[in-house]
């Protein structure tokens, strides 16, 4: 452990990993600059890591906190950590003190803890130490957060971006690279949710979306969405509200009470919201309306049963029993589970024999920046080292794999319950590359036209095996003189922009494990997705007679 100022400059700053955000996991960072040691956000379930360090130190586990913003994976802790620390100083913006009361619902009239810090203002919380936060997209009220400590031997900066988005979303303008590249920090921690992954832009996933959902409702079902209370719900709603699909339509939304609550928040903090939503706040409410289509209301007390008319939209919390609102039993239903990186919240196709009315979907509005705009960021602000968190450990791999960042920066993927060092100076220490095993394969052309590429059973032993053989089905193309193989998606397939492909008699539209359009076969890479018709996989059985 770290305490005063180490005299060796090269060992000034260090990092200690109490969660590092793999999975549902938490974010929780003490972050070391000489003798100031800063806590970065507290998303632990548990605490008694935090505990047991200021017992063996008898003191507070860091000299201030920083809350990056409200969500459970960066906040829960905070209340406890405040409880048995009140002196230890939280800080946040404005948005995220409001919103952080959302994480413990239980708790009334709960005492506001965080104070609140002022945007792009620098502030000396100590005689050494100078603060500043910038907006970071992602959702209202979240900052990243620059550090400057000046010692007699040099000054040190620090970057942490908790979670961002270059992109704007509906409700929160995107993170601006302008603000922070002149920092040339000593140290980023940025977040690496979707790894190295491309997205399309926003607004082409916000299409996507709304046409799955138009789509659903030409056919007569009904939409439920689960979805996260604070963020996703309220973006997907605006998105309801303003897209040309939707405005006019006679159509009725319902909120389930938790999303409901949430909503009920950002229209008290409708100053702070970007100045698109305050001009349509100004010509018509944000989320209640009776009168302007499509109407947006609460769900009745009474559930499901209160609702008339169908068919209609439903956003529920998503961690309610879902299927309790597909009722009654004579209508049809559509559910939209969004995608998480790596994941997906949809559950396993089992649930649904009891449920022939139900049809499910997913979706992706990303709520983080992709592995373009993580680099396009990291190339703006030039920091010395970079400290990736939040994510898979295979997508944060993925991001350290890339040339294009091993070549510039040394990166670092700390486990949870690592301590790093972060050596600084004026000399570049070029970082050992990645190790990359190779696979060794053959290709076979066989005399009906037909080409065979042969690859090691090694190869279904790497993580990333599973997301390629999602499906079956590949793409091939030509960069230079090399082929490149490409994992169709299950999104990709069912995408109404792509050509059909081309239908064989082997296909999952003959298959015995397919029913209602999903694969049953545990041993298919299908297997619990929704499927084409036309595909296939190299478990097929032909439908028993």
């Amino acid at each position: 452990m770290v305490g005063k100022t180490n005299s060796n400059p090269a060992r000034f700053l260090a990092c200690h990993t109490y969660g590092v955000g793999h999975g549902r996991e938490g974010v929780c960072l003490l972050l070391w600059m000489g003798e100031y040691r800063i806590l970065l956000d507290c998303g632990l379930k548990d605490i008694s890591p935090l505990l047991e360090s200021s017992t063996e130190s008898l003191r507070a586990p860091a000299d201030f906190v920083f809350c990056s913003h409200a969500h459970a994976d960066h906040a829960r802790g905070l209340l406890s950590l405040h409880q048995h620390f009140p002196e230890m100083p939280i800080y946040g913006s404005e948005v995220t003190s409001r919103l952080l009361p959302l994480n413990w619902p239980d708790e009334q009239e709960l005492e506001p803890f965080c104070q609140i810090l002022p945007w792009r203002s620098p502030i000396a919380l100590f005689e050494n130490l100078q603060i500043q936060i910038f907006p970071a997209g992602h959702l209202p009220g979240a900052a990243a957060i620059v550090l400057s400590c000046h010692t007699p031997q040099r000054d040190y900066t620090a970057i942490y971006t908790g979670d961002f988005c270059l992109s704007n979303t509906r409700l929160a303008d995107g993170l601006s690279v302008e603000f922070l590249r002149g920092f040339s920090p000593d140290v980023a921690i940025v977040e690496g949710s979707y790894g190295s992954a491309r997205h399309p832009r926003r607004r082409q996933l916000e299409q996507q979306l709304m046409g799955k959902i138009d789509a659903a409702l030409l056919l007569g079902h009904s939409v439920l969405l689960p979805v996260p209370t604070m963020g996703l719900a309220q973006e997907i709603l605006m998105l309801l509200r303003s897209h040309h699909q939707f405005t006019g339509r006679d159509l009725d939304i319902w909120v389930g009470e938790e999303v409901a609550a949430t909503c009920d928040l950002y229209l008290e903090l409708l100053p702070h919201l970007p100045d698109s939503v305050r001009n349509f706040a100004s010509h018509q409410p944000l989320f209640w309306d009776d009168r302007v289509l499509p109407r947006v209301r609460r769900l009745p007390e009474e559930g499901i049963e209160g609702i008339a008319t169908l068919p209609c939209i439903l956003l529920v919390d998503r961690r309610d029993r879902w299927q309790q609102y597909c009722q009654p039993r004579d209508s049809r239903w559509t559910v939209l589970f969004p995608e998480y990186p790596g994941r997906t919240a949809m559950p396993h196709p089992e649930l649904l024999e009891d449920f022939p009315n139900i049809a499910l979907e997913t979706y992706l509005l990303a709520e983080h920046s992709d592995g373009r705009n993580t680099a396009q960021l990291i190339h703006n602000i030039r920091p010395q080292h970079v400290l990736f968190v939040h994510g898979s450990p295979t997508y944060l791999a993925d991001l350290i794999a890339l040339e294009e960042l091993q070549s510039r920066y040394q990166l670092h993927s700390p486990p949870s319950g690592a301590f790093v060092e972060l050596p600084v100076g004026d000399r570049f220490i070029q970082p050992p590359p990645p190790v990359f095993v190779p696979y060794e394969g053959e290709i076979v052309e066989l005399d009906n036209n037909v080409i065979q590429i042969l690859l090691p059973p090694s190869l279904s032993q790497n993580s990333h095996w599973r997301t390629f053989a999602d499906t079956g089905l590949i793409e091939a193309r030509w960069q230079g003189n090399e082929l490149v193989l490409r994992g169709l998606t299950q999104r990709e397939l069912l995408s109404q922009n792509r050509r059909p492909l081309q239908a064989i008699e082997e296909n999952c539209g003959n298959c015995h494990h397919q029913f209602r359009q999903r694969c049953f076969n545990r041993d298919s890479p299908l297997y619990g997705f929704q499927v084409t018709l036309q595909g296939c996989c190299p478990v097929f059985e032909p439908k028993k007679l």
